[in-house]
């Protein structure tokens, strides 16, 4: 376990300590990647729900009458002219094509009915993203951007009883917001943003709060989810929450090596009558039919082939494994990771070498989980 001492906490480090998480290094933040076991913090998030510190997420506000504009030039997908309350995932690219960041850009109302962006990205990329925006400021323009991540906290309160604990000491019902959507509500005098995007495959909301907040909130769900079985998950039950629904993760699936046409995500690209960084390199990589492409797998056995596995058919390697591990809920081994285009189809038979020993798996159709 790497040292903490010199990391970025979040407003509830000290409860995840004083409360047996298991503190590790993620992205330069001391990071809860457990309380107990794995398995059964992936279980309560499935049967009841989970509750995710993500305070290390970047939380970035924008103010200024050009920001629409300015975001439309760097994001795959048009955010300008949204409606107050949506949420838009998507991509920001390089002028390869390839991906620097995914990222949740909101359009929301504050408590004085005036809009505003927000943008939500990964932890590791927080530093290069707010660069990445800073030097593409157009000279003059009228746009402020305000880092907020260090004065606010992020929980992620995720599955089938989420909304219900949340409802109870909210202003508002998670259930009446529609996926995608946020707003600016209370929690007792806090102002809070409540969303629904999720990370886990299961239905909840996320809660951005004041950093003074944080615990006194974090800690009335906590007591709510002693009822219902709910309670406190770790970033490892997260990250095997998110495989099976077959979320992609920064760093993984998604890195600067890769091309945005080749992660599977066409939802989260508009290239139609409008420029943004990255836009042609984009459209050629569409018609590059030599790229890998993203695909699921299926192992037999509870072996699991994880990243940087090379997967093989008759001897030669064709593509490699980005996540993998022995998924709690299918009860099977299941993996992420890009093969060359002819062997992408769903049922393709192949092979992983997992430290020299060839294991038998095949490509499947994504997600491995969808809850009903």
């Amino acid at each position: 376990m790497s040292s903490t001492s010199n990391l970025l906490s979040t407003p509830l480090t000290s409860w995840h300590v004083e409360n047996g998480g298991r503190m590790v290094d993620f992205a330069g933040w001391s990071m809860p990647v457990q309380y107990g076991s794995i398995v059964e913090e992936h279980h309560q998030t499935r049967n009841a729900f989970g509750l995710f510190d993500v305070s290390h997420m970047g939380r970035l506000y924008f103010s200024g009458s050009e920001v629409g504009a300015f975001l439309d030039s760097l994001t795959t997908r048009r955010v300008s002219g949204i409606d107050a309350g949506k949420i838009r995932y998507s991509l920001m690219t390089n002028e390869a094509g390839c991906i620097l960041d995914d990222v949740l850009v909101y359009r929301l109302a504050d408590s004085d009915e005036q809009p505003f962006y927000m943008m939500v990205v990964n932890a590791s990329n927080r530093t290069k993203i707010v660069e990445w925006l800073k030097s593409n400021l157009p000279q003059g323009c009228d746009i402020e951007i305000d880092d907020r991540t260090e004065s606010t906290a992020m929980i992620a309160v995720q599955g089938p009883k989420a909304n219900e604990a949340v409802t109870k000491i909210a202003s508002l019902n998670p259930d009446t917001l529609s996926y995608y959507t946020g707003v600016v509500a209370k929690i007792g005098d806090a102002e809070v943003i409540i969303s629904r995007t999720g990370y886990t495959g299961e239905d909840g909301c996320e809660l951005i709060v004041p950093g003074d907040a944080a615990v006194s909130i974090w800690s009335q769900l906590i007591e709510l989810g002693k009822a219902v079985g709910g309670g406190a998950s770790g970033l490892a039950s997260r990250d095997s929450l998110r495989l099976e629904a077959a979320m992609p993760l920064y760093g993984h699936e998604l890195t600067e090596d890769i091309n945005a046409a080749q992660a599977d995500l066409k939802f989260a690209i508009n290239v139609k009558d409008r420029e943004f960084i990255g836009r042609s390199a984009i459209l050629a990589a569409r018609k590059d039919e030599s790229l890998r492409k993203r695909v699921g797998f299926v192992l037999k056995g509870k072996r699991a082939a994880r990243e940087n596995c090379p997967v093989v058919v008759d001897g030669n390697v064709v593509g490699e494994v980005t996540s993998g591990a022995f998924a709690p809920t299918v009860q099977n081994s299941i993996s992420m990771g890009y093969v060359d285009p002819a062997f992408a189809e769903p049922g393709t038979k192949v092979q992983f070498d997992i430290r020299g020993k060839f294991h038998d798996g095949e490509v499947v159709q994504l997600p491995f989980y969808k809850r009903d």
